[in-house]
């Protein structure tokens, strides 16, 4: 089974407000960054969309460590948290609702796709790359907030992660289309 490494981070002006995510794939050292934005959400929400949506970048199942500086995120899949709430209705421990059971829903789907281990940062610690998705999730919460729309789309201008293709060759190979982009 391939093995990638993703990154990832949300941010949300105000709680709820506008935010955004950021996430970065890493495969056989060719990194591929994905970033989005919503105009009214929150935080956690934005946890969650990071990790689905650099999942769903995947086009093969694949072994995942996923790293987050969201305890929410890493606790609600890693302590079984979530597969607990969906067989109960989604409702909690105390018989609470469960928040955001559309994304956890999304997540525990692709889990059933990958193989995927949670794996918790402290974030504004110098990680590099969560420093990066922070920076993308920040950006694109402003944006957001400007625009009073969502936004997303690649940010770095780097080919795609391929689990199924090797990093090209040399620079030429990429900008040829000599190399399977596909994410």
């Amino acid at each position: 089974m391939r093995k990638v490494e993703i990154y990832t981070d949300g941010s949300c002006l105000g709680n709820p407000g506008p935010g955004g995510w950021g996430a970065v794939l890493v495969y056989r050292g060719t990194e591929k960054e994905l970033s989005g934005g919503e105009a009214e959400t929150t935080n956690n929400r934005m946890e969650l969309t990071a990790a689905i949506e650099a999942l769903s970048a995947l086009k093969f199942p694949c072994e995942v460590t996923l790293t987050t500086d969201s305890r929410y995120l890493c606790d609600g899949m890693g302590k079984g948290w979530a597969h607990n709430w969906r067989e109960k209705g989604w409702k909690r421990a105390d018989n609470s609702p469960a928040l955001n059971p559309d994304l956890w829903e999304k997540l525990l789907d692709l889990c059933d796709t990958h193989e995927v281990h949670f794996v918790w940062v402290k974030g504004h610690a110098g990680h590099p790359y969560n420093e990066r998705c922070d920076e993308m999730a920040q950006a694109r919460a402003a944006e957001s907030g400007r625009t009073g729309k969502g936004a997303a789309g690649p940010e770095s201008g780097q080919p795609p992660v391929s689990p199924e293709a090797s990093p090209p060759a040399s620079p030429d190979a990429a900008e040829s289309g000599q190399e399977d982009a596909q994410a």
